[in-house]
């Protein structure tokens, strides 16, 4: 009495064991899924960018290829990851669906960058830094909240009209805050670049 019929018996393992393989394969299929929806390096490994560097603040500057903006701003994206070495971690990261992982390597080879690089094909971190501009920047402190998310500098007037130098500095700014845990006057400042379209 209470262990049941062979019969009974039976049918609970094999439950337990449908069960069990149901399960397996629900997280098979979830994990490649997960990774999808990841930002990803450019060997195509998941990398959540926030997580990866504790302890750091860290800076992400969204960029393309082909943005003639962004381009001309590799060299202050370079200074300031320079200037910083050791307290924030900087990411480059490339929004554009068409844009390979060789495109990317070129891109950087083509304009010096020596910043690890991610693809965000799904946009993840595009939403998460409220960015819609290349180039644009979010920066987040060790805590992790965003801080700032904007332009770089007032160089670009409007798209085609640059000042001789720049002379605000909001992305220096907002590192300094984040690293000092000061409050920043303006938390967003429109960037002029090209636009981030979830339509590509």
């Amino acid at each position: 009495m209470g262990r049941g019929t062979p019969t009974s018996r039976f049918v609970s393992r094999n439950f337990l064991i449908a069960t069990c393989l149901v399960l397996c394969f629900l997280t098979l299929c979830a994990s490649p899924r997960a990774q999808q929806r990841a930002a990803v390096d450019l060997s195509g490994n998941p990398v959540d960018p926030l997580r990866v560097s504790p302890g750091k603040a860290v800076v992400l500057v969204f960029v393309r290829t082909d943005c003639p903006i962004a381009n001309r701003y590799a060299p202050i994206i370079q200074r300031l990851s320079a200037e910083h070495e050791g307290k924030v971690a900087f990411w480059l990261v490339y929004p554009a669906k068409t844009e390979s992982a060789e495109m990317i390597r070129k891109h950087e080879r083509d304009f010096g960058y020596q910043l690890p690089a991610l693809r965000d094909l799904q946009h993840n971190l595009v939403k998460q830094s409220l960015v819609q501009i290349t180039p644009e920047a979010a920066v987040f402190d060790a805590n992790r909240p965003l801080v700032y998310h904007g332009r770089i500098d007032n160089l670009y007037e409007d798209f085609g009209r640059a000042r001789t130098v720049a002379t605000t500095h909001e992305l220096g700014d907002a590192i300094s805050a984040a690293l000092n845990g000061k409050t920043l006057a303006a938390e967003s400042v429109p960037a002029v670049g090209c636009y981030i379209s979830d339509l590509e």
